[in-house]
């Protein structure tokens, strides 16, 4: 079981790397550390085990969060129109988005990240994303408002980068032209 001591943080050089594509099919060990991954989300909002474990509440974890360099990615969330987005993804892919913008008006957190960075992250109101599933199918995403939010910000972990990397530096409250809230 995947706990909060499995998770790396911030400053740690996997955490800055492009992970690797994962060769298809999985192997049995790809497999079973994705399946891991979208449990320990699962298990991070569930509040009796998460209290019990210790576990920081998150929607989405990717592979280099635990020391993984490939490209693999779990989420587990409702959007704000209360659909449920739970998937184990191989190799994902934004193959298409918008020219317009959203962001989340409180900002953005991360499990690898132990402190409060403030600032708006802007990212695409629309994206398409492809990928492979834990049952080995293609799969092809479209997201929009918070579901996009919140795979952009796996996606970017398997390209090194981090939320914060977005964040205006001279006004981290800057809305871009094309932008709106996500969350309003």
């Amino acid at each position: 079981m995947i706990t909060m001591k499995d998770i790396v943080r911030e400053g740690n050089p996997v955490l800055t790397e492009v992970a690797k594509e994962v060769e298809l099919p999985p192997t049995a060990e790809e497999k079973e550390t994705l399946e891991e991954m979208l449990q320990f989300i699962k298990n991070s909002q569930d509040d009796e085990i998460a209290k019990k474990y210790d576990l920081r509440a998150g929607v989405g974890l990717a592979a280099p969060q635990i020391g993984i360099s490939k490209r693999m990615m779990a989420v587990h969330f409702q959007d704000f129109d209360e659909k449920i987005y739970s998937y184990g993804l191989f190799n994902p892919k934004i193959i298409s988005h918008s020219v317009a913008e959203t962001f989340l008006s409180s900002g953005e957190g991360c499990l690898s990240v132990d402190r409060e960075i403030p600032g708006y992250v802007p990212r695409y109101q629309k994206i398409t994303v492809k990928a492979i599933d834990l049952e080995g199918n293609e799969v092809k995403l479209k997201l929009r408002g918070y579901a996009a939010v919140v795979f952009q910000h796996e996606i970017d972990h398997l390209n090194g980068v981090m939320f914060y990397d977005h964040i205006n530096k001279q006004d981290p409250f800057f809305v871009p032209e094309n932008a709106t809230p996500c969350d309003q």
